[in-house]
């Protein structure tokens, strides 16, 4: 059992837990997921690891809650165990060699560009972080990010904080002043990432994006998360979840991530009327 150590609501959808599971956390690295379930009869979802405690044998995870595992999940409180929390699965994020870097990310996929960042930082890198929420209500991790990035751009589609507009806004006008990065890596929304390749390709920007959002399984047996990228076949867990944002097919994976969006919110639905049914 994996006990819950930590909570905190970071906005009305969207919570960060640190879980005590000392063997993941002594291994885990950025870029990297876990598998958990919540329960003896949960289903087995993957989550990104948002930062580990080596020394108190603790792992960071934010989730939003969009399904019925995550609504469980939200339920459990500090004291609380989960039944399983194995890992970590998936490649590290490569930083090696790398001097300047854009940073770019949307929404809870800032949970997952974090660590990247903060990882950047640590070896020396320098680090611009665009991070961009629908409005001021969504933003998370403002001050974690403040202090790994040597810049910091926050953008709200309503302009309620920050700059208003999207994140490829800021980026396209670094690129054209002269920014020389040897790499952006974003992690968000797939509409979003495909348009942030559709301003670093044509100046020939390397950019690595993170398939996680397509993520079900997270051991490559189910193929859900089975994406084009370079004109073979890939499994995000298995193979990723980062690849070269040049090479990814991103009108395919939108359109299998489609494909879910039905059943979750129905499982969600009855999820939450279980949880009221106990309340009355």
């Amino acid at each position: 059992m994996f006990k819950i150590v930590n909570k905190k609501i970071l906005n009305p959808t969207v919570t960060m837990m640190d879980i005590e599971a000392p063997l993941v956390a002594k291994k885990a690295q950025a870029g990297q997921f876990i598998i958990l379930r919540t329960d003896e009869e949960g289903e087995r979802i993957p989550l990104t690891v948002a930062g580990c405690d080596r020394e108190k044998g603790t792992v960071k995870i934010i989730f939003q809650i969009v399904g019925a595992t995550t609504e469980k999940l939200n339920h459990k409180e500090v004291g609380d165990c989960l039944t399983d929390f194995a890992g970590p699965l998936g490649r590290p994020t490569e930083t090696e060699g790398l001097r300047k870097v854009c940073v770019v990310g949307g929404g809870v996929g800032c949970a997952i560009a974090l660590p990247v960042a903060q990882k950047l930082h640590e070896q020396g890198c320098e680090v611009h972080s665009i991070i961009g929420f629908r409005n001021k209500d969504l933003l998370i991790l403002e001050d974690e990010f403040a202090a790994c990035s040597d810049k910091l751009t926050i953008m709200t589609d309503d302009g309620s904080y920050g700059r208003k507009g999207v994140v490829t806004v800021p980026l396209k006008e670094a690129i054209e002043a002269g920014e020389n990065y040897d790499e952006v890596i974003t992690i968000g929304p797939l509409i979003m990432m495909k348009f942030v390749v559709g301003v670093t390709k044509p100046a020939g920007v390397k950019t690595v994006v993170s398939m996680n959002p397509i993520m079900i399984d997270g051991t490559g047996m189910c193929g859900g998360c089975r994406l084009t990228v370079g004109g073979k076949t890939m499994f995000a867990c298995v193979d990723g979840p980062d690849f070269d944002g040049f090479e990814v097919d991103f009108d395919e994976a939108m359109k299998r991530g489609a494909m879910y969006r039905d059943f979750e919110r129905h499982s969600y639905e009855e999820t939450c009327n279980l949880f009221k049914k106990e309340v009355q």
